[in-house]
Formats: structure tokens, sequence, C-alpha cells
């Protein structure tokens, strides 16, 4: 697996499994009749920020990440990231590869941490992969999120030093 630049001819091979996991409902804020345009614009990533793909021998994208400064003026020391593999190919260390690529990106970027603003707390995958990658819950805002099977639940603010 080699992590690489998106680009736009990326995008026809990223939105089938982007748009099934923000259709799902259960994992990301976006709305869940997200069209594919907004999901391009809000995902493909200008400089100084970033949009990385994970694409196997073949070329074949697996998985995606966005990463970003947090917030802006005074606040803009502090990245963030988001994450999708295709489901078809989960399970396979390509959520932890992006994940670790973020940080190195983050870490050269001079950001002086990563903070998640919206991890659903039912999605215990995310959540246990980024607590072994040293990140923190500093805080989970009650019902946050309304979950499509499991009715409103928390989302967390997790955050790791760089």
């Amino acid at each position: 697996m080699m992590i690489r630049e998106a680009t736009a001819a990326d995008w026809p091979a990223i939105w089938p499994f982007f748009h099934k996991i923000v259709a799902e409902g259960e994992t990301f804020t976006y709305p869940i009749d997200l069209s594919e345009e907004q999901g391009r614009d809000w995902w493909l990533l200008s400089a100084p920020n970033r949009t990385v793909v994970a694409v196997d021998d073949a070329g074949a994208v697996l998985g995606t990440a966005k990463m970003n400064n947090n917030s802006w003026g005074n606040g803009s020391h502090i990245a963030s990231a988001s994450y999708m593999v295709d489901p078809a190919h989960s399970g396979r260390g390509i959520g932890r590869a992006l994940c670790e690529y973020t940080l190195e990106w983050a870490r050269a970027a001079g950001f002086r941490a990563m903070q998640f603003n919206a991890v659903v707390e039912t999605n215990v995958y995310a959540v246990k992969l980024y607590r072994s990658l040293g990140f923190e819950v500093l805080g989970t805002l009650p019902e946050g999120f309304r979950h499509p099977s499991k009715g409103y639940v928390g989302l967390h603010i997790m955050h790791r030093a760089l």
C-alpha cells in the first residue's frame, strides 16, 4: 500500500465508498443526502491543507484522508483530520496507516497537536484506533449525534499532542 496526494482524477474512485459511508449516517456529521459535488468540495482540500489516498499496488483507491488546520487565527496551530476507508478493505490497517500519515504531516507542518472535534462514541473501531495512537478523549458532548439505529449518542472531542 502506498499513500499519495489525491487528485481530482481520484474522486470517481473515492465517491462510491464516501457516499456509502455518509449515507449510512453512522460516523460522520455530514448531511446523509450530501451531493457528489458537495462531497468533493468538502473532501478534496487545497494547499496548505491536503487530501491523500491509500492505494494498492495496482493503483486502486483503498481509503482516503483529509488533513487541515482545526481552527483559524490564533487557533491555527492545532491540526485536524478525517478518514474514510472503503468498507470492502476494512480491517487491513489502512485506517491506521492514514492516521499515522496525517500525524507525521501535522508534525512536519509545525502543528502542536491534533484534535478531532466529533468522533461518534459508537464508532468503537475509530475510538480504539485513535486511543492506540495516543489520542485522549477530552470530553463528550452528550447526545451530540443522532445515530440512525442507536438514537442520540455522544460525540467525543479527542486530542493528541505532537
